[in-house]
């Protein structure tokens, strides 16, 4: 277990709750009020602080295994340390991670027929497998629509089809998303058959060679940059005993440029191809071979998950887990200039709401009934590695788990009136999050873009693939008024361009009332379910239930 040795860096001063003021300068409730006086100590300033704090040039973008995932544990464990938490596994505040990192060499190419696409450019590609090099070589390639197999749709791409040792082309997203009306799988909303994790896992279940997905803007929510950077460099998994001999060799994607390209070549028309594919089940070769190799460094290595537990004062053996992510995406050295993706809004912000929430529950004069969990995970980013491995070794065993909150990338783009779900109508989580919005004069809303599959996509998915009910809620569509809506649309520009760029920056003109507001929510549904003998369940009509 790593020792921590604590870093010289700048701690939340205490006078923050001690002052009696909030972010706005009204005058806070005595601590005899306890509740209200925990709630309302979560404020502008103490958010502001630690996101400025977690997101500065020090901390070298808080990538997982390097000096900034050390400068990272000693902030977060020293935190918890003055707040008075006890350690969350055993007596470490730390649970170690094993991962896998392999780093593809950047001058591959991949030929498709008569086409050789470049690294970064018309193509990306790695290998989740322990090897040194894997190579592809004149291997079929069969577009499989959406590659999806889903019973209960009624779907299967891969039927009748056997793919073992060819490379499969996907579409992004599932087939719902534009066509909408059609009935088919949730419409417009994203279900996990729709993700790029997903398409990998069951190409390795079919057994093919390589699985290349066809980047497109709009289905994947993200632009061809966003694929670039995250897929390129260094790349992690979870250690597996076979190696991970049963992950398809190639993970790959095509720019949408290369892939009708590529269909052209076959006599096809991509478009028309994808408009079959959206109809039902579809595959069709594309009478060509590919074949790529990808050299890699691999590196075992082993980053850390921090937790930290408030016992609770009735039933400390039932827990309330909150989560957030530490990691980003560290540094490139090879980019000239700002190399340094600070990753402020993602997930500076979400950290610095979970330290908040920490300190708010210390406020209290009684813990709550229930214990109450802060788990900092490392490796999001490279497909919710942390989590994942919390829920496949639990420290709280998972069925004394009432509930899952998680705070991922928090509204900047200041108050709303409403409190955006994301994945609404999964469980009764939402009912406590409905009378915590309440008090705040909000009302529940879906999240704007559910096609974007954001539920899938962060920390809470992993507890809710193992039955633990998640909720996952932030900001909202209705600025609280026009001055916001201003505010909103010239912050909104930047921040959208910048997911998972350099310019993921802390900013001193950002507003976090929205930040504060989602907080507090976040910090009295916690805090409901922690005073109460229920334990929330999945709606029926959710995809998850308790195991």
């Amino acid at each position: 277990m790593r020792k921590i040795q604590l870093a010289a860096i700048p701690l939340i001063s205490a006078t923050l709750f001690a002052c009696g003021m909030n972010s706005d300068n009204t005058s806070t409730p005595s601590a005899g009020n306890d509740f209200s006086f925990a709630y309302q100590s979560i404020s502008d300033a103490t958010l502001k602080a630690h996101t400025k704090t977690l997101a500065s040039d020090e901390f070298e973008g808080r990538s997982p295994t390097s000096h900034g995932e050390n400068v990272t544990l000693d902030y977060l464990v020293d935190q918890f340390k003055q707040m008075g938490y006890q350690p969350g596994n055993g007596d470490s505040y730390l649970q170690a991670v094993n991962l896998l990192e392999m780093t593809a060499s950047p001058d591959m190419t991949m030929t498709i027929g008569d086409n050789q696409f470049s690294y970064k450019e018309g193509m990306i590609a790695s290998t989740k497998r322990e090897q040194a090099q894997v190579s592809v070589t004149d291997s079929d390639v069969v577009f499989v629509g959406f590659g999806v197999n889903a019973p209960e749709y009624g779907w299967n791409d891969y039927q009748g089809l056997d793919v073992k040792g060819k490379t499969v082309v996907i579409l992004v997203n599932d087939p719902g998303f534009e066509n909408p009306d059609s009935g088919k799988f949730q419409g417009k909303t994203m279900t996990y058959y729709g993700r790029w994790t997903y398409k990998y896992e069951e190409a390795s279940r079919q057994g093919a060679a390589a699985a290349i997905i066809v980047h497109e803007k709009a289905p994947a929510s993200y632009g061809w940059s966003v694929v670039a950077n995250s897929w390129s460099g260094p790349q992690y998994s979870l250690v597996s005993d076979n190696g991970n001999a049963d992950r398809v060799a190639v993970e790959g994607w095509l720019s949408n440029a290369a892939a009708k390209q590529v269909f052209a070549d076959a006599g096809l028309d991509f478009a028309k191809e994808k408009a079959k594919a959206l109809q039902g089940p579809y595959h069709t070769s594309l009478k060509q071979k590919a074949s790529v190799t990808i050299n890699s460094t691999m590196k075992k290595s082993v980053s850390y998950n921090v937790m930290a537990t408030l016992p609770g004062s009735e039933t400390p053996e039932e827990h309330v887990i909150y989560t957030a992510h530490w990691d980003h995406l560290g540094k490139d050295d090879s980019k000239e200039g700002d190399n340094i993706y600070n990753g402020a809004h993602d997930n500076a912000t979400g950290t610095a709401s979970a330290l908040a929430i920490a300190k708010a529950y210390k406020t209290l004069d009684t813990a709550p009934k229930r214990s109450v969990d802060f788990l900092i995970v490392t490796a999001e980013e490279q497909g919710l590695l942390g989590s994942q491995y919390y829920a496949q070794h639990p420290i709280i065993a998972l069925d004394k788990t009432v509930a899952n909150i998680n705070m991922d990338a928090m509204n900047v783009l200041g108050r709303t009136k409403d409190i955006a779900v994301v994945g609404m109508g999964k469980s009764e989580l939402e009912t406590y999050l409905a009378k915590a919005a309440t008090r705040q004069n909000r009302t529940l809303t879906q999240e704007s873009r559910p096609e974007a599959g954001s539920y899938y996509r962060s920390d809470h998915f992993s507890f809710a693939k193992q039955g633990v009910p998640a909720l996952y809620a932030k900001g909202g569509n209705t600025p609280i008024d026009e001055q916001t809506a201003q505010y909103k649309k010239r912050t909104k520009v930047l921040i959208t361009g910048c997911y998972h760029q350099v310019c993921d920056q802390f900013r001193e003109n950002w507003d976090f009332s929205g930040v504060r507001e989602d907080t507090q929510l976040l910090f009295e549904v916690g805090y409901d379910i922690a005073q109460s003998a229920d334990w929330p369940k999945w709606n029926a009509s959710s995809e998850f239930q308790r195991k």
